[in-house]
């Protein structure tokens, strides 16, 4: 199914980008480590939770809260990082 394999990919391009940004934010400044070690944590878990969501899903209609959720958590996460910058 196309949608499992978009949506799988969306998320997993959403954690990479928050990971490799966490790693920047850790490597020019080492005050903010802590926060960024945090939000990487949180992001892997959640790609973890997102995961088996859409591996449980059957239908079309269950994949529309899912993209929902990850578009919500995604704005989330990019907020937290501006705050850590």
């Amino acid at each position: 199914m196309a949608n499992r394999k978009d949506l799988k990919k969306n998320l997993n391009n959403m954690v990479y980008d928050i990971v490799e940004e966490c790693f920047n934010i850790q490597m020019f400044d080492e005050s903010k480590s802590k926060d960024a070690e945090v939000l990487i944590d949180a992001a892997a878990n959640y790609q973890d939770q997102m995961l088996t969501k859409i591996n449980a899903a059957k239908t079309k209609a269950d994949f529309r809260p899912i993209t929902l959720d990850i578009e919500n958590t995604a704005i989330d996460f990019i907020n937290k990082l501006n705050a850590l910058n």
